[in-house]
């Protein structure tokens, strides 16, 4: 027996975008695995409970507040290739840094697809669904210093530096916003 049909959320015109399922697990885990992936998310090396908990936190922010991290997938094929979108987010930085209970943008591409602005349009599509669905707001980011590919995205979705903050594992992080 098999179950319903599904549809993405959002299609552009090569991607399709998906609110995360259970079966997005292997690929999440895949997608982070790489080591020039992970460079700047941190440079932990994922597990599968990592992944595990990076799944459930993405579907936590839409189950709770109606947006999140879309699972992106190229037109028509499994694959996961991309984790983009507007998720919930409380870093515990402290209110005065601007990145706790705030909609912040993130996103993660797959090594195999650098280079070919899957970012650009699938978080083009994802802030123009925010902004339709939730209204315009103050939507926040944060990319770490010398991640120059993020910010040349961040710079063409028009996020704009606000600050700067030390991360857990030592490397600054740069702090952007887009306002409405």
């Amino acid at each position: 027996m098999s179950g319903p049909v599904l549809t993405p959320v959002l299609t552009t015109a090569r991607f399709e975008l998906w609110q995360p399922a259970p079966g997005d697990l292997a690929d999440l885990f895949e997608l982070t695995h790489a080591e020039e992936t992970r460079r700047y998310l941190g440079g932990f090396t994922p597990s599968m409970p990592d992944s595990f908990a990076r799944l459930l936190r993405n579907a936590g922010s839409w189950s709770l507040y109606g947006y999140g991290t879309f699972m992106v997938r190229v037109k028509e094929e499994a694959r996961l290739i991309a984790a983009c979108g507007v998720f919930q987010s409380h870093r515990g930085f402290g209110a005065e840094v601007g990145l706790d209970d705030v909609p912040e943008a993130g996103w993660i591409i797959h090594r195999d697809f650098w280079g070919q602005g899957v970012a650009i349009e699938v978080m083009a599509a994802a802030l123009e669904w925010f902004d339709t669905v939730h209204g315009k707001r103050r939507i926040a980011a944060m990319i770490e210093e010398g991640h120059e590919a993020s910010m040349a995205v961040a710079r063409q979705l028009r996020f704009v530096a606000y600050g700067s903050h030390p991360s857990d594992e030592g490397p600054m992080m740069q702090l952007l916003q887009r306002l409405p």
